[in-house]
């Protein structure tokens, strides 16, 4: 875990980023938020995003996050990011605010429905395999309306947009591609329902100038403001 000092440093490094990015795409550095990873990091982590002004964290695992959060700001959002079993649909939905990994109409369904058992409302995302990579989770992008059509079906889901993670590549035209076909789809799907689906979650550490050029308005961000994940 980086010390404060360091953190602002690496923060200052990123938003300096951001900004070149921004300003290469024509765009306000402020249509971009960061959401910074604290996966296999202590919660000590997250608490020290909120000190630096972060209003969210994202995670990858349930269980993780069931652990952290407790012992965070309760003010702090937790958004999951990693793919989720229908299996643990109930604890995702007491934990996160945000689930930005719905990759079915079935998972969809479940979770509207068992939201709607609780009494809550939850935002989710669609997550799309947009870059056509079998290693990555994410419904494919011929499937994507059915997955809207399940989501908007239940009054407990509130869909705010598309996420995807682009292929691991020495190619950065993959990514391009990926985060490009993210933000079509995302037009198609505004125009067949009518919903504006503002939010585009893509783009890493790694990626994130591609991203910022396609229209991401949320970079998922770990190594750069934490370094090196520890093993998890």
């Amino acid at each position: 875990m980086p010390t404060p000092e360091e953190f602002k440093s690496r923060l200052d490094a990123l938003r300096g980023r951001i900004r070149a990015a921004c300003a290469a795409a024509g765009r306000n550095p402020a249509s971009v938020r960061v959401l910074p990873v604290t996966k296999t990091h202590p919660a000590e982590s997250a608490t020290m995003t909120r000190s630096f002004g972060f209003l969210a964290v994202g995670e990858n695992r349930v269980q993780e996050a069931a652990l952290k959060r407790p012992l965070c700001p309760p003010d702090l959002r937790w958004e999951l990011i990693g793919h989720l079993q229908s299996n643990k649909a109930k604890a995702a939905l007491q934990i996160f605010d945000v689930i930005q990994s719905v990759d079915s109409a079935e998972l969809a369904g479940r979770l509207g429905r068992i939201a709607e058992e609780l009494g809550l409302v939850r935002e989710v995302l669609i997550q799309v395999n947009s870059g056509r990579d079998p290693a990555k989770f994410g419904c494919e992008l011929e499937e994507a309306p059915a997955v809207l059509e399940a989501a908007l079906a239940r009054q407990s889901l509130r869909v705010m947009g598309l996420m995807a993670v682009a292929p691991l590549s020495e190619d950065p035209a993959a990514a391009d591609r990926t985060f490009n076909e993210l933000r079509l789809c995302r037009d198609r799907l505004a125009d067949r329902s009518g919903l504006p689906l503002p939010e585009l979650s893509m783009g890493m550490s790694g990626d994130l100038e591609s991203a910022v050029a396609a229209g991401s308005t949320c970079l998922r961000v770990g190594s750069a403001l934490f370094g090196d994940r520890p093993s998890a």
